[in-house]
């Protein structure tokens, strides 16, 4: 879903995860199903980078684990 279908009063939360500030329509993301506001696009990119770093060691460890190799 574009971000710019997303609607602020659907937002999960109310102030942005990483400054505090309130959210703004113009930062919003879809995470699992939901729509979570940022204060500014910076800080929704921000985010962005460390789900996707997140999932890439998730996913490292789980090879890892499972014994194999890329």
């Amino acid at each position: 879903m574009p971000s710019e279908d997303l609607k602020i009063e659907d937002a999960i939360n109310e102030t942005c995860p990483w400054s505090g500030k309130p959210v703004s329509a113009d930062a919003l993301t879809l995470y699992n199903g939901a729509v979570v506001g940022f204060c500014n696009p910076e800080c929704r990119d921000k985010f962005a980078r460390a789900i996707q770093a997140f999932e890439a060691a998730l996913q490292a460890r789980r090879v890892e684990r499972a014994g194999l190799h890329q």
